[in-house]
């Protein structure tokens, strides 16, 4: 295997929020245009097989920063205490001061630690600064950009600018400072987490690239059809006059522009790596918190809903399916990674901690519980990593229509554990990618091992199994028909 460089790579984490497995062009997207992102991933090494640890964002993040499962960590889910047919499962909503997160473990190692854009991990006394970050801007209890994207911004931890700056493009310019002045020690690394709060709804771009995809989509013909197929109703009881609606083709034009918009600052920042002389030393990770946002409840007048489509694969943002948890993922280490790399080996959120101990030359403190493995073989041209298999828990209902469940991946094989059913699914993701063919009835003995691998981890992780709500009845209402949803 290569050896890193002996100096220590700097390391530039970008964590884009709710960005879908095909949302940029070199993952198949042929209505969103990414030029930047295209040739990050022709630079460095593309991953086909790239998960969130979660479906929602928040217990991804605590997993990134810490290493772990959610499950391990007990934080399953960001704010929302939805019920059905199974009850509320408890869960905590901030990363624990107890964990000593990768920020702390390289600044242990003489890294300069950033922190930029959305955190999401808990309120103060839980915020970056906190977590072994010298520096926090805008990073706070925000889940999403509550005043929108055009100033005055009035965020935590970041002056106002001028009246019609754009968050994206202001969070860009912050790294891109930090970066170009490094206190006078431009021989010390740093690891920036860039978190942007893009392209996380509310739906809000700049009007010239709006009209751009408007366009696009009229020219495509994509404006003369509606792109939403109406689904079941959702098994929230908040929510159970509602129906789930699912986009089945990209053509929105505000969230296109977000996407290009993004994609143009990205490409600000290399850049400056440029600039600086430092892009051959610098390790860049670009991933997302979860998969794409495409169902939502029945869409009412005037509101944005499901932004995205995934397809091939199945649902999205909060489902167990592969729409829920397969992300773009993107890495480019120019003096260890070939370029036009592509890996189709299963990676997953608790990676990146023990990857980037390893690329900082320290090794994993034992005291440190880690459930990641480090990418650095895959990094450095090999087609294996030691383990078997990667899990996943989440035993609450999403917001966006999906049941609780567990599942793992191991090889081509994915096992699901649906609680408020009973059923269990499983796919060939080699042969199904759209997990339409459940194979549990034609592979009893692969059902059997795989359910027993399941359940070991559970209890390795002391995870929160779902109970029956015995308030369901009690609190089930009458269907209202709504017309406009039929």
């Amino acid at each position: 295997m290569p050896t890193p460089t002996p100096q220590p790579p700097n390391i530039l984490f970008i964590l884009i929020d709710d960005l879908g497995w095909r949302d940029l062009t070199c993952y198949g997207s042929t209505f969103y245009e990414t030029p930047n992102l295209d040739r990050l991933a022709h630079e460095g090494m593309l991953f086909t097989n790239a998960y969130s640890s979660c479906p929602l964002c928040s217990p991804t993040r605590a997993s990134i920063m810490s290493g772990k499962y959610p499950a391990r960590l007990g934080f399953t889910q960001i704010e929302t205490k939805d019920e059905g047919k199974l009850a509320y499962v408890p869960f905590i909503h901030y990363l624990p001061l107890t964990e000593k997160s990768i920020a702390t473990a390289l600044r242990e190692q003489g890294y300069q630690t950033w922190h930029i854009g959305k955190w999401h991990l808990g309120d103060e006394p839980f915020h970056p600064q906190h977590h072994g970050f010298d520096i926090n801007i805008a990073g706070s209890e925000w889940g999403f950009q509550k005043t929108g994207y055009f100033g005055p911004l009035n965020m935590p931890y970041l002056q106002n600018g001028p009246p019609d700056e754009y968050l994206t493009d202001r969070l860009t310019n912050e790294a891109i400072n930090l970066i170009k002045n490094r206190r006078g020690e431009g021989d010390k690394p740093f690891f920036l987490n860039l978190c942007h709060y893009g392209v996380h709804e509310p739906l809000e771009a700049p009007e010239h690239l709006i009209e751009k995809y408007r366009q696009k989509a009229k020219a495509l013909k994509l404006d003369q059809t509606s792109p939403f197929v109406i689904g079941d109703y959702f098994p929230l009881l908040r929510k159970q006059d509602q129906r789930v609606v699912r986009r089945i083709f990209q053509s929105d034009p505000v969230y296109a522009a977000m996407i290009e918009n993004l994609d143009t600052n990205i490409g600000r920042l290399l850049q400056a790596l440029d600039d600086e002389g430092i892009r051959n030393n610098t390790l860049i990770v670009l991933t997302s918190d979860n998969g794409g946002l495409a169902t939502t409840e029945a869409p009412k007048r005037n509101q944005t809903s499901a932004p995205t489509c995934n397809l091939p694969l199945s649902m999205g943002k909060g489902y167990s399916h592969e729409g829920g948890t397969r992300v773009c993922q993107i890495i480019r280490w120019p003096d260890v990674i070939a370029p036009n790399s592509r890996c189709d080996i299963s990676t997953t959120s608790t990676d990146f901690y023990p990857t980037f101990l390893e690329a900082a030359g320290t090794p994993l403190n034992p005291a440190q519980r880690c459930d990641g493995v480090s990418l650095m073989p895959l990094l450095c041209g090999k087609n294996h990593l030691d383990r078997d298999a990667i899990f996943f828990h989440y035993p609450h209902y999403a917001p966006t229509g999906s049941t609780p469940a567990s599942w793992l991946i191991a090889g081509d094989w994915k096992l699901i554990e649906q609680y408020e059913t009973g059923i269990v699914e499983l796919f060939n993701l080699r042969d199904d990618i759209s997990e339409t063919r459940n194979l549990a009835a034609v592979e009893p003995e692969r059902v059997k091992q795989l359910l027993a691998k399941l359940h070991a981890w559970q209890r390795d992780v002391s995870a929160k199994i779902p109970q029956p709500n015995p308030n369901y009845e009690k609190l089930l209402k009458p269907r209202i028909p709504n017309n406009a949803h039929e």
